[in-house]
């Protein structure tokens, strides 16, 4: 089963200061399946984000369909979804799926066990005493059992990021995306975001990761895609990618960077 799929999502953006309109998604098509790791590499501008970011709503795609755990979520022509389903469905399906950001965004005011709580108890209704200890459970997973009481400020960026992380597991989602989760870390905390998501990806998790770190990619991918300016121009195991790219764009990139 997919546990996530696009079928040729477009996305223009509008030019600034009398510049033409640009094409940020050029008909996108990908599948996740379940259980399975896909990273997502290319330049900065290739499209990375922006279709991460279309998978759960939060930039609406102008053509083209979203599938999540096969059922047919948007069904996109004109920047309008014609596809009849309640918006009652459509939050229950996109429940499933977890994001963590390039930036933390955890609440300053409130610790992590308090971050991590609030979208079970709110969201899902939870119990508070019940949302508390999951969440102590699941900050204990990613190696901060002695900061549930920290707040944000307290934090060095590896430890929010693993709040983050552990927020997003907090609504037990079925997929997870990672949008360049390591990108606005020092080099020296990078790490240790990396080991949480081996942790998830060898429990099973299906997941879809936008990354910068190669290393990462190869290592724990069971599929690698090349963006370039909006398309997909390769998808291949990462040894296949790393060892030999077919595309000419893909092999200049990773000339690049590695």
């Amino acid at each position: 089963m997919s546990m996530i799929k696009t079928v040729d999502a477009c996305k223009t953006f509008q030019g600034k200061q009398g510049r033409g309109p640009l094409a940020v998604l050029k008909n996108v098509s990908l599948a996740v399946e379940q259980g399975e790791v896909v990273c997502i590499i290319g330049p900065s501008g290739a499209g990375k984000s922006t279709y991460l970011r279309s998978l759960n709503r939060l930039e609406k795609i102008d053509s083209g369909k979203i599938y999540i755990e096969d059922k047919l979520l948007f069904d996109c022509r004109g920047g309008v979804n014609t596809h009849g389903i309640s918006h009652q469905e459509l939050n229950k399906s996109l429940l499933e799926v977890g994001m963590v950001f390039q930036n933390f965004n955890l609440f300053p005011h409130k610790t992590a066990i308090e971050n991590v709580m609030l979208a079970p108890v709110h969201v899902r209704r939870v119990p508070p005493d019940q949302a508390r200890e999951k969440a102590r459970v699941i900050l204990g997973r990613v190696g901060l059992d002695d900061k549930m009481d920290a707040y944000p400020g307290q934090l060095s960026g590896g430890q929010q990021q693993r709040v983050a992380i552990a927020r997003a597991l907090a609504m037990e989602p079925r997929i997870m995306l990672f949008d360049e989760p390591t990108s606005a870390l020092d080099p020296e905390l990078v790490g240790e975001v990396l080991t949480v998501m081996k942790g998830l990806a060898q429990a099973g998790m299906t997941m879809l990761v936008v990354t910068h770190e190669m290393g990462f990619a190869r290592e724990v991918a069971d599929r690698v895609v090349f963006m370039f300016e909006g398309a997909i121009l390769e998808t291949g195991k990462p040894d296949l990618i790393f060892s030999s790219p077919s595309n000419d764009r893909t092999r200049q990139f990773l000339q690049s960077v590695l």
